[in-house]
Order: C-alpha cells, then sequence, then structure tokens
C-alpha cells in the first residue's frame, strides 16, 4: 500500500509537471555527476526544519548537459528514506517556472537512501529548459520539489 501511495504521488506529480498525462518523451540518460554549475537549488522543510533539496546542475558537454540530485538535510541527513529524483529536457526554451514539455527524460532514481537520490541527467539542454522532480518521504508523508522550467 505504502508503496503504491508513493507511486501514485509521484504519478501525480509529473502530471502536474507536464500539464498532461503520461509523457512518451525519449529516455535521454547522461552518464553525469552532482557537479558543475548551480542552475537552481530547493529546500523542503518539516516543521522549520529542512529535511531535504533539490539541486540542478549544468555543465556545456554534450551539447549542454544538466544534472540533479536530491539531498538529505537537516535531521534525514544519514538516516535511510525513500528518495526520488527526475529531470526532463524540455521543448521550451524561456518561461523560468512554467509547465515543462518533456522531450527527453532521465530515468527515476528511488530507493531507500540515507545521503541522497541521483545523480540523474539529459544531454542537449544548452538551449532548451530542463525540470526536475524530486521528493522524500519522512514521517509517513511525502515532500516532493517540483522545479517548473529552470535554465532557460
Amino acid at each position: 500500500m505504502h508503496l503504491l501511495r508513493r507511486a501514485m504521488v509521484f504519478l501525480t506529480s509529473l502530471v502536474m509537471l507536464t500539464g498532461a498525462g503520461f509523457f512518451l518523451a525519449s529516455p535521454a540518460q547522461a552518464a553525469t555527476s552532482c557537479s558543475g554549475t548551480v542552475t537552481y537549488s530547493a529546500t523542503v522543510s518539516r516543521s522549520g526544519s529542512a529535511i531535504g533539496e533539490l539541486v540542478i546542475y549544468y555543465n556545456s558537454s554534450n551539447g549542454g548537459t544538466n544534472s540533479a540530485c536530491f539531498y538529505h538535510r537537516g535531521v534525514s541527513y544519514g538516516v535511510s528514506a525513500y528518495t526520488s529524483i527526475q529531470i526532463l529536457r524540455c521543448a521550451q526554451t524561456s518561461g523560468t517556472g512554467k509547465l515543462c514539455t518533456p522531450t527527453a527524460n532521465s530515468l527515476p532514481d528511488s530507493g531507500s537512501y540515507a545521503y541522497y537520490a541521483g545523480p540523474v541527467g539529459v544531454t542537449g539542454t544548452a538551449k532548451n529548459c530542463v525540470s526536475a522532480i524530486g521528493e522524500i518521504w519522512w514521517g509517513g508523508t511525502g515532500y516532493p520539489i517540483e522545479t517548473g522550467t529552470r535554465g532557460c
């Protein structure tokens, strides 16, 4: 049941992120690391304490490569919890914070992690926006971060 709830939250988040139902963008998994220039960072908190942070990185290799990691922060650091991350290359070339129309996506990285999920990456992003969604489950509640279009 708990796994089914996680899947439903993730799919609901993707629907909200893409503005449409399931998308059929082609996988564009890039060999990446969570390093490069930070282009976006957001923290999710519970009761005023940070529990997770989604970070998007950029480097100019392969026509532009964006990668993302979802880090455990504060009380969740070093404690196993379901954590997930996925990054998308968007059709958009402008419009920070808008809904993403995906043209490619990384495979999601999800599981019970103690420090972070990822890295995940997409290539060919030099002229396109990217979008990422990450989540941590803490205390029986999912805490997602949806970036909207970034790096445009």
